[in-house]
């Protein structure tokens, strides 16, 4: 059956067909590694179903995620928009009322000015940047220098426009001149 050249063994190809079919083990380990194999496939085949099932629940709760935020956005923003909606009413009043007097013109201004401001409170958001502080590069921009030696080195001089933050996060710098 085997053939030796040199010392190496060599083997026929006609050796390789003639014990192909044949396993030398008794039956009881070909049932044993038989029964172990389909162990081990039904195992793989468990995993392989858990993965898949695992990676959609991912993927549904990916998809889920994104339209949970969407929704959240849109959200938040209409509900910015109903607490505008009284204000955007009243500009329309005073813009249709063309038989007010200055006074009384002043005074819807000043109660509109006022509703925006309790709005602004409302929501978390409060201004920044008033004549005298002490100028800070991350909440103020600097349009502005002027030379004042009545005003400390270092501080806002005037206001163009203040700047709001709400918590942490700064939603507009305040545009301001500094002084020194």
């Amino acid at each position: 059956m085997s053939k030796k050249k040199d010392g190496e063994n060599i083997v026929s190809e006609a050796d390789v067909n003639e014990n192909a079919g044949k396993d030398k083990r008794p039956k009881s380990e070909k049932g044993k590694a038989s029964a172990e194999l389909e162990r081990l496939e039904k195992e793989l085949s468990e995993s392989k179903e858990s993965l898949l099932r695992m990676a959609a629940e991912y993927d549904n709760f990916r998809k889920r995620s994104a339209k949970e935020k969407e929704a959240s956005y849109i959200s938040a923003k209409s509900d910015v928009l109903k607490e505008l909606l009284p204000v955007l009413d009243n500009f329309e009043r005073a813009a249709s009322n063309s038989s007010a007097d200055a006074e009384t013109y002043k005074k819807g201004v000043e109660m509109t000015y006022n509703q925006f401001l309790s709005i602004f409170e409302k929501l978390g958001a409060e201004s920044f940047g008033e004549v005298g502080d002490v100028f800070d590069p991350l909440m103020h921009n600097a349009v502005m220098h002027t030379e004042d030696e009545s005003l400390p080195e270092n501080s806002v001089a005037a206001v163009f426009s203040k700047g709001y933050r709400m918590g942490d996060r700064i939603l507009r710098c305040a545009a301001v001149q500094v002084a020194n």
